[in-house]
């Protein structure tokens, strides 16, 4: 049985591709933040292939099959989908740490100052209520509404580059594909 994560490949994925990512660390940042799998699909493999959710941004990890005779539009639009996909990944891994930690503090706070210990008299773990918990919630989106609307504002103009980018490889491959058959063989 091997420890790697099981993938699956794409069928009829139109666009990019690309066979082998790694992930170096950030100066300063957090180790875990940066760490991806190491995966690469047999060379044979045609497909992209997605991986299981990340552990820390509960995004799935995309590899993608580079093709053979890729085109320097098609590489660019392979590079920034995996630059998408890899700011996307830093971006949700660090807010899901932070929201983690943050709910730990909050809790903790919250039971001391009602006078409770982390767990009850039988050795459970307290849970707050959702009305307690609704503070939390409410004050961490207040907090982060202006990283939340910067991401979204960069997510939005990304996926519309991404898009056009798509547009513009269709046409490409189309007119290839015309191009082959006018310069066949005469019929004369």
């Amino acid at each position: 049985m091997s420890c790697l994560p099981r993938l699956r490949p794409i069928r009829n994925v139109c666009v990019s591709r690309r066979t082998h990512r790694t992930h170096e660390p950030n100066n300063g940042q957090n180790q875990k933040t940066a760490k991806r799998s190491s995966f690469a699909p047999v060379a044979s493999s045609k497909h992209d292939w997605i991986g299981p959710p990340d552990r820390l941004s509960n995004l799935r990890p995309i590899i993608y099959h580079i093709p053979e005779n890729e085109s320097p539009l098609e590489r660019r639009l392979r590079h920034l989908r995996q630059e998408t996909e890899d700011w996307n990944h830093q971006f949700w891994s660090s807010q899901n740490v932070t929201f983690s930690k943050e709910k730990d503090e909050f809790i903790h706070r919250f039971l001391k100052a009602n006078g409770l210990s982390r767990r009850d008299e039988n050795g459970r773990k307290r849970m707050l209520s959702t009305e307690d918990m609704a503070v939390f919630y409410k004050d961490f989106l207040e907090k982060n509404c202006t990283k939340h609307s910067n991401y979204n504002k960069e997510w939005y103009k990304r996926n519309f580059t991404i898009t056009l980018l798509m547009g513009r490889v269709v046409l490409h491959r189309a007119w290839r594909r015309l191009k082959g058959r006018w310069s066949g063989p005469s019929l004369t």
